[in-house]
C-alpha cells in the first residue's frame, strides 16, 4: 500500500495524503505556519495509536465475548523534549459495558500490544528517501 501526498496550493502548507480510498488534508497550527486545516503529522501519528487501541478493543472483546459497548481512547501528547530523543505519549482508555476488574485489566493489557504500539516502541523502521 502507498500513501501519497500532494501540496494543495489553496494553502500555505497544506497537503492532501490519499491513503487508498481515502483522502484528507494535513497542515500544520497556526503557530507553525500552517492554517490548521486538518491534523499535522504528529497528530496523525498520536492518532495511528489511539485508533489501533481503540480498533484492537473491540475487535478482542469481539473474540472473547467480552461486553464492551463503548471505548474512548485519549492520547496525550508531551513533545518538549522530542529534540533530545524522547516522545512521550499517553493513553487513557475509558471502557463501558458489563466487565469486571479481571476483563478491563485484560483488555488495558491487549491495548499496550496493539500493532501500532508494537511498530512505535519494538520495531526499527527504516526509512529509504529517493528522488523520483
Amino acid at each position: 500500500m502507498s500513501v501519497t501526498l500532494r501540496r494543495d496550493p489553496s494553502g500555505r502548507l497544506r497537503h492532501r495524503a490519499r491513503i487508498g480510498r481515502h483522502t484528507l488534508i494535513v497542515d500544520e497550527p497556526e503557530a507553525a505556519g500552517g492554517e490548521d486545516a486538518g491534523p499535522s503529522p504528529h497528530d496523525l501519528y498520536d492518532a495511528a495509536l489511539g485508533a489501533c487501541m481503540a480498533l484492537t478493543l473491540v475487535w478482542y472483546a469481539g473474540r472473547e465475548g467480552l461486553a464492551l459497548t463503548e471505548v474512548e481512547v485519549r492520547i496525550d501528547r508531551d513533545a518538549s523534549d522530542e529534540r533530545n530523543g524522547c516522545y512521550r505519549l499517553r493513553a487513557t482508555i475509558r471502557m463501558a459495558g458489563r466487565l469486571g476488574d479481571a476483563d478491563r485489566q485484560r483488555l488495558l493489557a491487549v491495548a499496550a500490544r496493539c500493532p501500532v504500539h508494537r511498530l512505535m516502541t519494538q520495531t526499527r523502521t527504516e526509512i529509504e528517501t529517493l528522488m523520483a
